[in-house]
């Protein structure tokens, strides 16, 4: 079964990768999730398409990698949110949270890899996949907002 990816799936592809899979796993798992669309003759408009949006999205080389790594190791990246008097946030920190929060560079929030959810104020480390070979160690300063 053929199949254009439209996200990034670990050990298959990456957006805009035409893919020939296995029908049971293409029909059960990849087109209901959304992870991709069937291949048509027309669809090498939308690879295209998705290949451009994907190329002003993606890091460069890997030199590229370190420049972003090093601008954000340098300064820890600070959240707030609603915490109740011991330090226990009402909720949890996610990855949308913490790619809205940075704001120096575009940080894709499916390269976010937390090691556990973040339910209290305090300082916690983040890894950021940038490139194959390079990863960042983000750290965030949560902190309880003031109401």
């Amino acid at each position: 079964m053929k199949l254009i990816l439209t996200q990034e799936v670990s050990g298959l592809g990456a957006p805009g990768d035409v893919v020939d899979v296995k029908p049971g796993f293409g029909r059960n798992f990849l087109l209901p999730q959304g992870l991709a669309t069937a291949w048509t003759k027309g669809g090498e408009k939308q690879v295209t398409q998705i290949k451009r949006a994907r190329g002003k999205r993606q890091v460069r080389d890997r030199e590229h990698a370190l420049e972003i790594k090093a601008a954000l190791e340098s300064a820890p990246v600070v959240i707030t949110a609603r915490a109740g008097d011991e330090g226990r946030l009402f909720g949890s920190i996610t990855v949308s949270d913490i790619a809205a929060a940075i704001t120096n560079t575009t940080v894709d929030k499916r390269k976010i890899v937390l090691g556990a959810p973040i339910k209290l104020v305090g300082k916690h480390s983040v890894s950021v996949r940038l490139h194959p070979e390079v990863s960042a160690d983000v750290t965030l300063d949560v902190r309880a907002s003031k109401n």
